[in-house]
């Protein structure tokens, strides 16, 4: 009984996906990061009781993926498409803010490469041997939460947000660059502390320092930045593990 714990919770993360997919078609976004938020924490879990119950399987890592797929793949665009969607209407009501046709549609449905983006992502990353201690490449649940923290932003400090983030075309550059780093070859540091080293965990001091230092500025605004600064540090002061 205790081998498919794991595999329970992680089709929790699946369901919790699936749920905020259904909240976002309602028009419900807030309603629909959280549950991104849960799925997380179903994906936390279901690692931490499979090692803990020492019942780790392929078949787990496989399902894990597709969970993944879901929750942190098909959720985010969903999330991309309805903020596009959003601030192109409000923008169009309340200035002269006018995109051609083409480049209307191209910006509404580039949320479209996002799924396909994580799901090269999580296949490359379970036979990717390197990725123990870091990542190569950002990690889907990384581009989840950006989109989750803009729609935190757009909930609470709705300004704010469309005074930094409230552009359709500065949404779309930020699902392609985010997609293309799903997939590229730039080291990104571990949020997980494995020890208290300064030398093994600078990046990610540096990171939660800026962090920091952001949030004293700016408030819970700061949360729609947390992606690009760690996306910033990890260029910038992560190595690739050696093989």
């Amino acid at each position: 009984m205790k081998k498919h714990i794991p595999n329970l919770i992680t089709c929790l993360n699946a369901t919790s996906g699936m749920a905020g997919v259904l909240f976002a078609f309602n028009g419900e976004l807030f309603p629909a990061a959280v549950c991104v938020l849960a799925a997380m924490v179903f994906d936390f879990f279901d690692g931490f009781a499979a090692r803990l119950l020492n019942v780790r399987s392929d078949m787990g890592k496989e399902l894990d993926s597709l969970a993944d797929a879901v929750s942190f793949g098909v959720m985010p665009a969903v999330l991309a498409y309805c903020l596009i969607r959003d601030v192109a209407l409000i923008r169009s009501f309340t200035s002269l803010y006018v995109m051609r046709p083409w480049f209307e549609n191209l910006v509404a449905y580039s949320p479209l490469i996002i799924p396909a983006f994580s799901i090269y992502r999580l296949a490359k990353f379970n036979l990717d041997a390197r990725q123990t201690h870091s990542f190569i490449g950002m990690p889907t649940p990384a581009n989840a939460l950006f989109w989750v923290s803009l729609v935190f932003c757009y909930r609470f400090e709705r300004e704010f947000f469309f005074d930094v983030w409230g552009f359709p075309a500065l949404l779309a550059l930020c699902v392609l660059v985010f997609s293309l780093l799903l997939v590229s070859g730039f080291p990104m540091f571990s949020l997980k502390l494995s020890s208290f080293s300064w030398r093994a965990n600078f990046p990610l001091y540096v990171f939660l320092a800026a962090l920091l230092a952001i949030a004293l500025l700016w408030g819970w605004k700061a949360l729609s930045f947390t992606i690009p600064l760690y996306v910033l540090v990890s260029v910038f002061l992560s190595r690739p593990e050696a093989r």
